[in-house]
């Protein structure tokens, strides 16, 4: 059987949203301490997997002191034999857990589609009992976005600035296209801040000089809101059409 690649990572995850003026500076100030990674700008797409009725999704909006998500990762778009990453993340108050296993886009839709197992590996087993956990767990969202990280040698420190957050709710896959609807204004980013021990005081004076704020952002969070939100006018205009046909004397076709 092929050996199957496994991640796990624990840390404190905090994040920001800069406007244009404020991602010009940070970019210019970080590059005095860290170095961006071997991989440069690199467009990163993750479906995310709920319940019909988004328990997952709904639950993390409520924003309760532990919660979960189960979501498809790939680096640019995704190949037959592309390699992509099928992770559980896990937030438990301000510390973050992820557990993630290198597969293909055709073994997860297995996965999930005909019960289909990875192997004997513990994080497989952490899968199977996730989806048996929820139940049946389908794509809702595709959330892309350009990301550029930076590190620091000799450090658990790792900054990331995801530019043109986007998504979609169709052609919910890896491969089509990196197409969807933008979160955020022209010019904004998010910044994240991953570390495992404590924020070094020359990123606080950056972050404070900046006048860059902590501020909790779930791109797919914001993406179900925004669909939500979409759904609620949608039958709000059906209810007042309905309403003025009832006053004008026609109510379901029959004049009343």
């Amino acid at each position: 059987m092929e050996k199957e690649i496994i991640s796990v990572m624990k840390r404190y995850e905090l994040k920001y949203i800069l406007n244009k003026e404020q991602l010009a500076y940070f970019q210019e100030e970080i590059l005095k301490y860290m170095k961006i990674d071997k991989y440069g700008l690199t467009t990163i797409s993750s479906v995310y997997y709920d319940t019909p009725n988004c328990t997952l999704i709904n639950k993390s909006i409520e924003k309760p002191a532990y919660k979960e998500k189960i979501r498809l990762r790939s680096y640019g778009l995704a190949k037959d034999d592309s390699p992509v990453f099928l992770e559980i993340k896990r937030k438990n108050e301000k510390i973050v857990y992820k557990r993630r296993i290198v597969t293909t886009e055709k073994k997860v839709d297995k996965f999930f589609n005909q019960d289909e197992e990875f192997g004997q590996e513990q994080i497989s087993r952490e899968l199977l009992a996730f989806k048996e956990n929820y139940g049946v767990l389908i794509p809702k969202y595709l959330i892309i976005y350009d990301r550029v990280a930076y590190y620091q040698d000799n450090s658990d420190l790792r900054i990331t600035i995801d530019m043109n957050p986007r998504y979609r709710v169709e052609d919910l896959n890896l491969h089509t296209s990196n197409e969807g609807i933008y979160l955020l204004n022209e010019g904004e980013a998010i910044l994240e801040v991953k570390v495992q021990h404590s924020v070094p005081l020359w990123l606080v004076k950056i972050l404070t000089e900046a006048k860059i704020y902590q501020n909790s952002f779930s791109k797919v969070g914001n993406a179900h809101k925004r669909e939500m939100g979409k759904l609620n006018k949608k039958e709000t205009l059906v209810k007042e059409h309905a309403q003025i046909n009832i006053k004008g004397g026609y109510q379901y076709g029959f004049t009343v």
